[in-house]
């Protein structure tokens, strides 16, 4: 086995190769899997939006209308034509804060929970200025869509290896794994606008 990863588990050598390419705290995205590149967590091409945006965007969308939690990380799915759809696990927590803070009310209409500004919930919409789904409606160029498939292909092909492959196998994947990411770096490396 390659010698970074000598007397390692398959598991361990995993864990090591994602770190290895983001730092000590590994990979801001989470381990591999569904959420990579979307899902549950309001995920998409790898971004995640900050606290601060959902914060926003809940204020900007009640300052529309009343609306159902649910509706609402709709909306947000809408409007970025599916490039981010918050989670509930972010959305909820959110209205919340902004109901402890006096900025958001909510009473119960039909079994569900009906948020609306007040009127220093309103101010405070007014001061965010542009709604922070609007970054989403830029059209990412076509590279990067295509990195997100490759990538999660690649991804599911390291796994295979380090799951069914033999110590001989295993050990020419991360060798390559490696060899890659070099090679990857050393593009930038080469290009002059990148200086």
């Amino acid at each position: 086995m390659h010698r970074m990863f000598a007397g390692m588990t398959p598991e361990e050598a995993r864990i090591r190769l994602r770190r290895g390419a983001f730092g000590p705290w590994g990979a801001p995205f989470g381990p591999p899997g569904p959420d990579l590149w979307g899902g549950p967590h309001g995920r998409r091409h790898g971004r995640r939006m900050k606290r601060g945006n959902v914060r926003a965007a809940l204020l900007a969308l009640l300052a529309e209308r009343p609306m159902h939690g649910y509706e609402m990380i709709q909306e947000l799915e809408n409007r970025t034509s599916g490039a981010w759809r918050p989670s509930p696990g972010s959305v909820y927590p959110n209205l919340q804060m902004l109901e402890d803070e006096g900025l958001v009310t909510s009473r119960e209409e039909g079994g569900k929970r009906l948020f609306s500004l007040t009127d220093t919930g309103r101010r405070e919409a007014a001061r965010h200025g542009d709604a922070p789904w609007r970054e989403f409606a830029e059209q990412p160029d076509e590279g990067v869509l295509h990195t997100r498939e490759e990538v999660g292909r690649l991804l599911n092909a390291l796994q295979q290896v380090m799951a069914a492959g033999s110590t001989e196998q295993r050990s020419r994947a991360l060798e390559l794994i490696a060899d890659t990411r070099r090679k990857l770096y050393g593009i930038l490396a080469d290009d002059p606008a990148a200086e």
